[in-house]
């Protein structure tokens, strides 16, 4: 199992079996972005670019208020000297409807579960397919 700062590779996070959400853009909360607000930023306006370690990192950063340009081997460091979620818990794939692909490299792009990009990358034997995690037991 790959730890939250290691990531995934060739991998493909399909939506949790209780999503009910296809492809719905979260929105900011009270003028700050939410933690799906982050995910679904920084990975559809750069698709292939991030990494989940980065993903995550830059996502906390976000939520502190401060810039990305705090962005130090030392913080990230300090970030992931405690354990963390993977993107399994991303609420992109909870709740709403966003499927998450890792390539040979760890980094990260997302599809609609409605899209034809999704349900390729859920066909593609070559890719491992993982649930996101339900929001109820």
């Amino acid at each position: 199992m790959a730890t939250a700062r290691d990531g995934y590779r060739n991998t493909f996070i399909a939506v949790a079996d209780d999503c009910t959400a296809v492809a719905e853009i979260p929105q900011v909360r009270g003028g700050k972005p939410t933690v799906a607000t982050s995910h679904y930023e920084l990975i559809s306006e750069k698709p292939y670019r991030y990494t989940q370690a980065d993903v995550l990192f830059l996502t906390s950063l976000r939520q502190q208020s401060l810039p990305l340009s705090a962005d130090t081997p030392e913080k990230r460091d300090e970030f992931f000297a405690k354990p963390r979620a993977c993107l399994r818990s991303s609420p992109l794939g909870k709740k709403y409807g966003w499927g998450i692909h890792f390539d040979d490299k760890g980094r990260i792009a997302v599809y609609p579960a409605d899209s034809p990009r999704y349900k390729e990358l859920l066909a593609d034997d070559s890719v491992k397919t993982v649930k996101a995690l339900r929001s109820q037991r």
